[in-house]
């Protein structure tokens, strides 16, 4: 009995030994999914500072490279990155340890905006400097192609399928479409004056575009990449220039779209279906970008001039709390 014992020590203390390297080599990123945080880039901070998603206090402030601005997670959510202007950089946060692990730097000037394929293999980015569209392989961290489209490039938005990759040029009123089968540009769509970011409404096909010079939105139809209608902007109390739309989210039932009116110190809303604004949500001052939690009960405005984020109930339409947030807040996602 006592060498049957031993036996099944030995077996289990070996079986013990093999696992603890994979153990080591396990991603740590599995112990802060879904941790309910906030990340807000700060232009003048050269930071993003860090939320409790419950109680809105200040977690930590993770330093940066130079005016931080554009965030997105990657495809598992362990990391975020972030474009960093000034810095000339693409900064990478890593979730667990809430701190900038590594940079990518290699032929990166005045990072804008950016989107990470949907395979995880590539990051596009605006080039503002350059006219171009920067393609990233993010394994190597290298540089693979840069695709000249109009002055001073700034959203970008990778199809669902990933074979399109759409950019705005602020400059040319243009989208311009391109192939990431040839990497050239294959279509060029005439929207509103100085055209800032995307939203992609899939149950019908559309790509929405803000324009910041415009007070509104061009529809655009993606069987035909044409505009089919434009959305305009008239919050009472404020001239059309005072109107600048930039950030817009669409909810996952496609039925609403939020859309931040910059100077107008507004967010609007509106009805997918008919295109009707259906209210305005008085926010901060200069609201760029805005993001929906999870369950989208909650929009979170970003509001550059008045350095804070108002938090809105989206049932009631209504804003129910305001955070300071740093100098010059510009974007927000969500861990959750």
């Amino acid at each position: 009995m006592f060498n049957t014992f031993q036996k099944t020590l030995r077996s289990t203390i070996k079986i013990s030994l093999i696992a603890l390297p994979m153990a080591l080599l396990a991603p740590t990123f599995s112990y802060a999914k879904d941790t309910g945080y906030i990340f807000i880039s700060s232009e003048k901070d050269n930071s993003v500072a860090v939320l409790d998603g419950k109680t809105y206090k200040e977690v930590k402030k993770i330093e940066t490279s130079d005016r931080p601005r554009h965030l997105a997670f990657n495809t598992d959510k362990s990391k975020i990155l972030a474009a960093c202007g000034d810095g000339n950089s693409i900064d990478i946060i890593d979730i667990a340890k809430l701190k900038v692990t590594d940079k990518i730097t290699d032929d990166i000037e005045d990072p804008e905006a950016f989107d990470v394929s949907p395979d995880g293999k590539y990051l596009y980015i605006s080039l503002e400097d350059d006219g171009a569209l920067g393609v990233l392989d993010i394994a190597e961290k290298k540089m693979i192609k840069t695709i000249e489209v109009g002055e001073e490039p700034e959203g970008v938005l990778a199809s669902l399928d990933g074979k399109t990759v759409f950019v705005t040029s602020e400059v040319a009123n243009m989208v311009h479409v391109i192939d990431t089968s040839t990497w050239k540009v294959s279509n060029n769509i005439k929207v509103g004056k100085r055209p800032r970011r995307f939203a992609l409404l899939a149950s019908k096909n559309e790509l929405w575009v803000t324009s910041e010079l415009d007070a509104s939105i061009s529809i655009i139809d993606l069987a035909t990449n044409k505009v089919k209608d434009t959305i305009r902007f008239k919050p009472k109390g404020f001239r059309k220039e005072d109107v600048t739309p930039v950030g817009i989210a669409i909810t996952s039932n496609g039925k609403s779209a939020y859309v931040a009116l910059g100077r107008a110190n507004h967010v609007a809303v509106v009805d997918t279906s008919n295109h009707e604004v259906k209210d305005f949500i008085l926010v901060g001052e200069r609201v760029w970008n805005i993001e929906l939690n999870k369950d989208e009960s909650l929009l979170f405005a970003v509001n550059g001039l008045s350095d804070d984020i108002s938090i809105i109930d989206t049932q009631k339409n209504k804003v129910i709390k305001s955070v300071a947030v740093g100098r010059v807040p510009y974007m927000a996602i969500i861990d959750d």
